[in-house]
């Protein structure tokens, strides 16, 4: 699928889109593994414990980095999400750079009433911004776009992080990267 911004890109933008939309599924060595870790998030975002949740973000993310021989990346949970007057910021992926590694920050907090977020929000967050990583330093992808191929993999992970049998989803028809990158 191309959305509508595609057409403003050069000739290798649009090369790195067509690339990440042809990826629809990453799949998780061991994963069913990471499953606990999850479980454990989980409970402790419902607690409101912040370093807490930050904690086991980072083990979950860094766990599925290694998984992948993928760089790591470090990750940062905050309190309230920044908003302005288009909406609320709910994650940001910053690439590494020299001297600084990649950094995932996002954030337990909506802006107007300060409720921690659902958790499932949290986690497709979370692995929103980790695809942007992965686009980068495991697919080596010139850009990161949101194509309907990057939403996929987000998806693939989460369904391979919380449902039983991952092998589930996505349908059989969707193309499946699996080979790592180092």
């Amino acid at each position: 699928m191309i959305y509508a911004y595609y057409h403003r890109l050069t000739g290798a933008q649009k090369r790195a889109y067509r690339r990440s939309d042809e990826i629809t599924t990453i799949r998780l060595p061991q994963g069913e593994a990471l499953r606990a870790v999850t479980g454990e998030l989980a409970r402790a975002l419902s607690t409101e414990d912040r370093g807490l949740t930050e904690r086991l973000s980072q083990r979950l993310t860094s766990g599925i980095t290694e998984r992948l021989r993928a760089p790591s990346v470090r990750v940062e949970v905050l309190q309230v999400r920044p908003s302005n007057h288009s909406g609320e910021l709910h994650g940001l992926y910053t690439p590494g750079q020299r001297n600084r590694p990649a950094h995932v920050r996002l954030w337990m907090r909506t802006a107007k009433r300060h409720q921690v977020v659902a958790f499932r929000t949290f986690l497709r967050t979370l692995l929103h911004e980790l695809c942007h990583h992965l686009d980068y330093e495991w697919f080596r992808l010139q850009d990161s776009f949101h194509t309907e191929g990057f939403y996929k993999r987000e998806s693939s992970l989460v369904y391979q992080l919380l449902e039983k049998d991952p092998d589930q989803h996505p349908p059989a028809d969707q193309k499946v990267e699996s080979e790592s990158r180092s």
